[in-house]
């Protein structure tokens, strides 16, 4: 985690730098929190540039996604090996980052479109705005009450909350129908959090989300779980790069 958490900085302060250069490649470095105050999703690149001392991203996604992964058959249970690679980034937020209102990440399905993954880098105290979920808001009838603005504030005041204290190298598992909302990073006592969030599309719910996934544009529709666990068996059997047909995933 310490090493992925150094990597994940070094990669905003290199997104940064591009995207003073040329705001027009924003969208290709950030996601959909790239215009918020000290709040970030920064996209990740499947391979290692000139910059990077090892395959730290590699090494993770094998022990999360790989043959003997931690994660891998959970995911094989809930999307299967067809379940589209959806989301590749950290989520990323500094002191004074304002609380994020609450929210589902999609419209209702009736089908779990998404689960995604929080992945702590490090220690997350109250302090740092760790996510709240709000228990059990993923269903229609939760979801019809959130959009009905006479029903909405009962409902969360009523509301059974988790608060996402992870430890490093702990992560959380969600339905992205779930109403949820990332805290206020304290001025004081808080400090950077830095998440890894990936997530995996259910093919049960074909067509749009109406959600854009935090990837990379050279990546979107491109890549399953399938493909990513064969990847992660060549780089296991001494193919250094095995993402390298695909790139760093920017469009330019």
């Amino acid at each position: 985690c310490d090493r992925m958490r150094a990597h994940v900085l070094r990669q905003q302060e290199l997104a940064d730098v591009e995207t003073a250069k040329n705001a027009a490649l924003s969208e290709d470095y950030y996601g959909v929190e790239n215009r918020r105050k000290n709040r970030c999703d920064l996209l990740l690149s499947l391979v290692s540039g000139e910059e990077d001392e090892d395959d730290i991203t590699l090494d993770v996604l094998r022990n999360v996604l790989g043959e003997e992964g931690t994660l891998r058959p959970i995911y094989e249970e809930l999307v299967s090996n067809d379940g589209e690679f959806y989301e590749f980034a950290a989520v990323i937020t500094n002191p004074g980052s304002d609380r994020q209102q609450i929210h589902p990440d999609l419209p209702h399905r009736n089908e779990a479109p998404l689960y995604v993954i929080f992945l702590a880098l490090q220690d997350i105290t109250e302090a740092m705005g760790p996510t709240t979920f709000l228990l059990g808001t993923h269903t229609k009838k939760e979801r019809s009450k959130f959009d009905d603005s006479q029903m909405k504030d009962e409902q969360l005041a009523n509301a059974k909350s988790r608060l996402a204290l992870l430890k490093k190298g702990d992560a959380v598992l969600f339905d992205a129908r779930i109403l949820h909302c990332g805290n206020a990073n304290e001025e004081e006592g808080g400090s950077t959090r830095a998440m890894f969030n990936f997530s995996f599309r259910n093919p049960k719910e074909s067509g749009s989300l109406g959600y854009c996934g935090s990837m990379r544009p050279g990546y979107v529709g491109k890549i399953s779980l399938g493909d990513v666990g064969a990847a992660l068996e060549q780089h296991k059997n001494g193919l250094l790069s095995p993402f390298s047909k695909l790139g760093d995933g920017l469009s330019c």
